[in-house]
């Protein structure tokens, strides 16, 4: 069977048909043609919508789902239908399920329940046993299963000579390994950023000494060690400074920020709501608008929703008490318009691919459809019925919105919202 796409404007930079507004012709998986004014065969289904834009299928590099263990909060079928309504066609899977994927048989097992979707599932291996940060964990099996990194899931590696032989260690097969930065011993008992707002409200704070100064040491090892190392979601203004010297200087590094970092700071912490209780915390503005410098001028790699659903049970508490963690698949794409071109978005949520060694895709005759639709037209404001998570822990209720997603098409499925 085939599906003709009508009338959609590609935005895929280094594409010859970089913002054209074409029709694609797809038969069993395959774009067959890119053209204009394409016959339809008399089995063909048609799609037509709004300001329609293709792009290459986004990819999400910091996705936690539940399952195993924690099904209350996501399971891995729903979890990447909500990913697919929201644009990704693939998502990295962090390693914080019960038990932690640690080894290769919980890396086949995650991969077995993502088959046959829409979304592709790719999983992140803990980088110790049972992330607890004392012995590393089972890295090249799990390399073999199938897992495209390894890093423990906002926890900081405090043994820094473990990371040292991580980072030498995975040299020996390519691996990656990934860093979340954070110094346990000045973070102590903060739970938001430490400034202002903080000491206005009577919360314990982090400085953002707590993640510059890990990101820092971690880079200096990388120098010592060579190898391939990701720094994920960073939220201060000193650490994108940290990645750009580091870059200038060959050091093959990565990076991300997640949504929420561009967009909130530490000034909504007045409503004591504890849906912006998030690790790293939310940042001033000043920090808010070095990550966005810095996403605009190739410093940060990648933008990660960094979706982390958390049940009721957990969040729905004093803001002290409430456990860390934002969703952020279905509001991506639609609060990045406010804040970024959408060209720099699309490129952003695609880079995930090469920054794990991923198979790159491209709307190309004769290539396998990995692709998103999306409009970047219309605003709204996003709401709790926007929500298709188990659990609704959302940054971004009330935030204005721009534009909409409004599905995927990958592995021979069309997914629409």
């Amino acid at each position: 069977m085939s599906i003709i796409i009508r009338n959609a404007r590609i935005i895929e930079n280094n594409n010859p048909f970089h913002n054209q507004i074409v029709d694609i012709k797809i038969t069993d998986g395959t774009i067959e043609t890119i053209g204009t004014n394409l016959q339809a065969s008399g089995d063909s289904q048609e799609i037509k919508l709004d300001n329609l834009h293709l792009s290459s299928g986004w990819f999400d590099t910091s996705v936690s789902l539940g399952e195993p263990g924690f099904e209350e909060r996501e399971t891995i079928s729903n979890g990447l239908e909500v990913a697919a309504k929201s644009g990704f066609t693939g998502i990295a899977l962090q390693p914080n399920s019960n038990p932690i994927l640690d080894n290769q048989s919980q890396i086949h097992f995650v991969k077995q329940r993502a088959q046959n979707k829409a979304t592709d599932l790719f999983p992140i291996g803990a980088l110790t046993q049972k992330s607890d940060g004392i012995d590393l964990a089972e890295l090249f099996d799990m390399k073999n299963a199938g897992a495209i990194a390894f890093g423990d899931y906002n926890k900081n590696l405090d043994n820094a000579n473990l990371l040292k032989i991580a980072l030498q260690y995975t040299q020996d097969f390519n691996g990656k390994v990934i860093a979340f930065s954070q110094d346990n011993t000045i973070k102590g008992k903060g739970i938001v950023n430490e400034g202002i707002v903080s000491t206005q409200l009577g919360l314990k704070g982090i400085p953002s000494l707590a993640e510059e100064l890990i990101i820092a040491r971690n880079l200096f090892i990388l120098a010592y060690t060579g190898g391939k190392l990701h720094i994920p979601t960073l939220s201060s203004a000193k650490s994108v400074d940290l990645i750009r010297e580091a870059k200038a200087k060959g050091l093959e590094v990565t990076c991300s920020v997640a949504v929420h970092n561009l967009l909130v700071t530490d000034a909504v912490l007045a409503s004591f709501d504890a849906n912006y209780r998030v690790t790293p915390p939310l940042r001033t503005e000043n920090d808010r608008k070095a990550l966005i410098n810095g996403v605009l001028d190739g410093t940060i790699d990648c933008i990660t929703s960094d979706h982390n659903p958390i049940d009721i049970e957990h969040k729905k508490l004093e803001f002290d008490l409430a456990k860390n963690g934002t969703i952020g698949l279905e509001s991506a794409f639609s609060t990045l318009q406010t804040v970024l071109p959408t060209e720099v978005i699309v490129e952003k949520l695609t880079a995930g691919r090469s920054v794990f060694g991923i198979e790159s895709i491209t709307i190309k005759e004769g290539q396998k459809a990995n692709i998103t639709l999306f409009t970047n037209e219309g605003t709204a404001t996003f709401e709790e019925k926007d929500i298709l998570s188990k659990s609704k822990n959302s940054v971004f209720l009330g935030q204005a919105t721009k534009g909409k997603v409004y599905g995927i098409y990958n592995n021979n499925q069309l997914v629409l919202s």
